[in-house]
């Protein structure tokens, strides 16, 4: 028998621990409930927000961008290459077109079909009026203009050509472009010289044959073609001895000096300080380019160009000066306030996706801010709305006690279910104190209807 007690106890033990195990779960997956029924419609909200803030986020730039240079002997395609080697750090293929020079890639970046919306050129290459959509991204470094003439003297004008055989650069090439303009306001002509479509290799071996008089070449300093040049005997440099009048008639040109010995100390190599003039080379892109890829490439200019060179001092390069196209807004806040923020201390990728992501701050700020202000109260309201919804009922069962007009069983019938429906509410223990305050007038009422039920039956026995 007192196995049996035993057992029953323990049977009693067991259920009622499932039973509290039950109902522990109850509370919990109540409360969480409760929770997600106030926060999933603000965040419904928030996400609706994201949604159509996305769509006016632009889109992300290509992986592949094609930019033209000029030829593969010369110094755009060889910067084009170290402009590859930096784009492709980041993921980016830039593929190099080559091309016969400047005016060939003005061209190009003209044609929509080309698929080429950025290229080297060189300044003072077009007419902007005529191309207004293009911008400039700065200059790079000076190219010098460099006359050599077959002569035992030091030929210092453009009229000294007259009635030459002269090569001015090959169909296409800004040596060309810039050749024939100066040439004609010095009143050299077709009519007045033989004016050949030469490219830099082939004019350099014609002129050191002895078969044009006169080259024009628009390349850097450190060129071997210069050097080889500068080196051969019977031929000379230009000094150009009237470089301010062309500077002012000009605004693309710079006036440079080259010190004697600058290119070659040992054989000192030019023999005399030398006045050369100068346009420089550029960047200029299309509206097919993506805003990313112009901050790409500006701090790639920086990199490549900031240290400067024979004739450029450290730091003056890349600039906003000298270029023949309008500086891009992009390009004139680079130059005045240095890199955007978030490229100064992240990789491309990651300051780019932000900074295309920005826009979604907007119905960030605009609707967390004040849901950050209502959920707590809403919360709070939700909380407490489910144990105070019970008071009507007990306020109605107290109205009808004082009026006489409900019996002791029904009024403790309808407490009993009250206190059963409030035994399955469950509340955070932050608005514990709620629920059982709750208990507390239940009880209150208990004792109301026996103390009125009793005065009743005292009422009965006197009567």
């Amino acid at each position: 028998m007192g196995e049996l007690r035993r057992n029953g106890g323990q049977s009693a033990e067991r259920s009622s621990a499932r039973y509290a195990k039950r109902d522990k779960r109850r509370r919990i997956f109540q409360s969480l409930w409760a929770q997600i029924a106030v926060v999933a419609p603000a965040l419904i909200l928030v996400i609706a927000g994201f949604v159509v803030a996305y769509q006016f986020v632009g889109p992300p730039p290509p992986d592949r961008i094609v930019m033209a240079t000029g030829s593969e002997s010369g110094a755009y395609h060889a910067y084009g290459k170290l402009y590859a080697e930096r784009f492709r750090e980041e993921g980016i293929e830039l593929v190099l077109r080559s091309t016969a020079g400047s005016s060939e890639n003005l061209t190009l970046l003209s044609d929509p079909d080309a698929d080429v919306p950025v290229a080297f050129m060189q300044s003072g290459i077009g007419e902007p009026a005529d191309h207004t959509d293009l911008k400039s991204l700065g200059s790079l470094y000076y190219e010098p203009l460099w006359v050599f003439v077959r002569s035992d003297g030091k030929p210092r004008r453009l009229t000294e050509l007259s009635g030459l055989r002269i090569a001015v650069g090959a169909e296409g090439s800004g040596t060309r472009s810039v050749a024939l303009a100066l040439l004609a306001d010095n009143g050299i002509t077709d009519a007045t010289a033989s004016l050949a479509a030469l490219d830099g290799v082939t004019a350099e071996a014609a002129l050191l044959a002895g078969d044009i008089d006169a080259a024009i070449f628009v390349t850097s300093a450190t060129s071997p073609r210069i050097r080889t040049l500068l080196e051969a005997p019977g031929i000379a440099l230009m000094n150009f001895e009237r470089a301010d009048a062309y500077v002012r008639r000009n605004d693309y040109l710079s006036k440079v000096l080259l010190p004697k010995g600058t290119v070659d100390l040992a054989n000192n190599l030019p023999a005399e300080d030398t006045v050369l003039l100068a346009p420089t080379a550029t960047v200029v892109f299309s509206p097919e380019l993506h805003p990313a890829l112009a901050d790409l490439l500006l701090l790639t200019m920086r990199d490549t160009h900031r240290s400067g060179g024979l004739l450029e001092k450290p730091g003056s390069f890349p600039g906003g000066n000298f270029v023949t196209y309008p500086l891009a807004p992009v390009a004139q806040r680079f130059y005045d306030e240095g890199p955007p923020f978030l490229q100064r201390y992240l990789s491309f990728w990651a300051a780019n996706l932000i900074d295309r992501l920005k826009i979604l701050l907007l119905p960030l700020l605009t609707l967390l801010y004040p849901l950050f202000k209502i959920l707590p109260p809403t919360y709070s309201w939700r909380m407490r709305s489910k144990v105070n919804r019970w008071y009507k009922e007990l306020q109605a069962l107290d109205d009808e006690l004082r009026a006489n007009s409900i019996s002791r069983a029904d009024a403790t019938a309808r407490l009993d279910e009250i206190e059963a429906s409030v035994e399955k509410v469950s509340v955070p223990a932050g608005f514990a104190a709620s629920a059982y305050t709750l208990r507390l007038h239940i009880d209150f009422l208990r004792r109301k209807v026996e103390e009125v039920t009793r005065d009743q039956d005292d009422a009965a026995m006197v009567g």
